[in-house]
């Protein structure tokens, strides 16, 4: 017997981009300062680069990432590879940037990527009211 979902928590389009794009922001300034420290006289080759491998990196996972459907039934959160947790065996939810982490008794990790509302998203996991 299959139990009803109580939640499902899919990645979110919008976050997914936002994070991408801050990604490059920082890989850019850290690329420019390597490339300066080390007497380039093109820094600026290290913006480039930083934002065509990320944004490269972006298209590329962008399917695999969003598509990533998590469910959370009464007794149990079903990661998108079929992995199931029972909530009993849940000790920690916590947020980072756009995830909620799961952590587990045995220590476990679980990352819930993307979530426009990672607050809630861990909120509901714990059975709070968001």
């Amino acid at each position: 017997m299959t139990e009803t979902a109580v939640a499902t928590f899919t990645g979110n389009r919008a976050t997914y981009i936002k994070e991408h794009v801050m990604l490059a922001a920082i890989g850019s300034v850290l690329a420019v300062a390597l490339l300066m420290a080390l007497g380039n006289e093109h820094a600026w080759t290290g913006v480039v680069g930083a934002v065509a491998a990320i944004a490269v990196r972006g298209v590329y996972v962008a399917s695999e990432q969003i598509g990533q459907d998590w469910t959370l039934t009464r007794s149990e959160l079903i990661s998108p590879a079929g992995v199931r947790v029972p909530r009993a065996d849940i000790v920690k939810v916590r947020t980072i940037f756009s995830a909620a982490q799961v952590i587990t008794r045995s220590g476990d990790k679980y990352m819930i990527k993307y979530q426009a509302d990672p607050a809630a998203t861990a909120a509901t996991i714990r059975g709070e009211a968001a």
